[in-house]
């Protein structure tokens, strides 16, 4: 099978699972949904009638003015295709196709810093800080794990090689939100070094916005650090030794090839595509799993947001996360599929 049918098929496939993706969280989300927008409708136009005194003053009978404003209620819930259930194959087609075009509606209680409800622009000004946060630690972890995993695999079974299994296993064994307490109870609390909150409190069109936002990441993107590269190293150690094993590695060892260009010339080098896929993971699956992390920083990213959403069930904001982190995911695996390629020539004939 060529490189490109297999990119091709793999579309096929992520596309599908996107569709699948939105209907679960459709049908999970569908009756709550149905229910907050025919209650935002009803309330929507009874208070555009009431505000009118024109159309006020045509009714003397409160009992006609009712009847009037439920009338006025069901054309508009006619109107916007809620008179049928969410199920039905109308409604389905026409939300999916909505949320296919990042037609993401209207916020019911969030709001973004210029007071805009459009879901699509919430996200859109949350989503640049999680990237900037998680991207940053995701780089700092990988280049961290390379160098030492390589390090220590040139010397497994020596005591620095016993030492970063042992740290990579106490880092992924320590809850995030539990270091994290601790690291803002000592630099924020005790030292006073670092604010505890990771939101600054200036407004964002402040011209020291960034350097402030900056400032105030210093102590989530210590903990995401401190937490995660001991499990690259171990990673990316356990493949340069199962790549060190190898027959070809032991020619090149017996030709007097320097340690260095075998290490990093050839053993890296074939243990590129695992650490491509888990590098895709780790940058799509922070995006979605920010949650616990922002909100104990109070980092105002899509975790934050998601939180608020739920706290609040704002569904169109819920949907619309689901759908973005979504496709964020399956955009890395795909482009980890690409670079998979380009390093392992067996993906484009087998």
């Amino acid at each position: 099978m060529g490189f490109g049918r297999f990119l091709a098929l793999r579309a096929v496939h992520m596309t599908a699972v996107l569709l699948v993706t939105i209907i679960i969280t459709l049908a999970v989300m569908g009756p709550s949904m149905d229910y907050i927008l025919k209650r935002s409708v009803q309330l929507e136009v009874r208070g555009s009638v009431l505000q009118n005194p024109q159309d006020v003053a045509r009714f003397k009978d409160p009992k006609e003015l009712e009847a009037y404003v439920n009338e006025q209620v069901k054309l508009a819930t006619r109107n916007l295709g809620l008179d049928e259930p969410w199920y039905s194959p109308k409604r389905l087609w026409f939300t999916v196709l909505r949320l296919l075009t990042l037609e993401l509606g209207k916020s019911y209680f969030l709001r973004s810093y210029g007071g805009s409800t459009d879901v699509k622009q919430i996200i859109l000004e949350a989503l640049p800080r999680t990237v900037l946060l998680f991207t940053t630690a995701t780089v700092l972890n990988s280049v961290i794990g390379l160098f030492l995993g390589v390090a220590v695999a040139r010397r497994a079974g020596s005591p620095a090689d016993r030492l970063t299994s042992s740290f990579a296993v106490a880092g992924n064994s320590f809850p995030l939100w539990w270091v994290g307490m601790l690291i803002i109870m000592v630099f924020s609390y005790g030292l006073g070094l670092f604010p505890a909150r990771a939101t600054p409190l200036i407004p964002p069109t402040d011209p020291d916005y960034p350097l402030r936002l900056l400032y105030h990441m210093v102590l989530p993107l210590v903990t995401l650090v401190l937490l995660g590269f001991g499990g690259w190293t171990y990673v990316v150690r356990n493949l340069v030794v199962a790549v060190l094993q190898e027959d070809y590695i032991s020619v090149a060892v017996a030709k007097g090839v320097p340690e260095k260009k075998i290490l990093y010339g050839h053993a890296l080098k074939s243990a590129a595509p695992p650490v491509i896929t888990i590098l895709a993971l780790s940058l799509s699956g922070s995006l979605g799993g920010a949650i616990i992390t922002e909100a104990v920083f109070d980092w105002p990213g899509i975790g934050r947001l998601y939180w608020a959403a739920v706290s609040s069930l704002d569904i169109p904001v819920i949907v619309g996360l689901t759908y973005v982190t979504t496709l964020i995911f399956l955009v890395s695996i795909f482009l980890a599929d690409i670079l998979y390629g380009l390093f392992d020539p067996r993906v484009k004939v087998g």
